[in-house]
């Protein structure tokens, strides 16, 4: 029956060689460019890579060039329709620099209701912390 699920490693990466790819890191950043090599611990190189930020319906890009990622860093990993990229009409490209206070607020809020969200005993809403059923928590 195991022999069903299918065990992905790094080597499925292989089919992503050479295609634009979207990948977000464990900081939040977004990226974008074009996978041109890995390796057995999925640590990545992207080329002609830009950062991408976010605010309400706007966008902005900061021109990063040859990335090198770490995989432990990496949070999801995703191939760019080429076809579909542009036919997305929502949302409006700005400067970088005019897009990124707005940005950095946005993150900095989000931070702070991460913290609150952490101060809330989750013990009392039985739920419990990995593997601390038993220890007294």
């Amino acid at each position: 029956m195991d022999s069903l699920i299918p065990f992905t490693t790094s080597g499925s990466l292989v089919d992503c060689v050479d295609r634009k790819m979207l990948v977000v890191l464990r900081d939040g950043r977004k990226l974008h460019g074009v996978l041109r090599s890995y390796d057995q611990f999925a640590n990545l190189v992207l080329e002609d890579t830009v950062e991408r930020i976010y605010h309400g319906n706007a966008f902005a890009e900061n021109w990063h060039g040859l990335f090198l990622i770490r995989g432990e860093n990496v949070v999801l990993l995703g191939e760019i329709d080429l076809d579909l990229e542009d036919e997305i009409p929502q949302r409006r490209q700005v400067d970088y620099a005019t897009l990124e206070p707005y940005h950095k607020n946005d993150v900095e809020m989000k931070k702070q209701r991460d913290e609150i969200k952490a101060q809330i005993p989750l013990r009392e809403e039985g739920i419990c912390k990995e593997g601390g059923e038993g220890d007294g928590y």
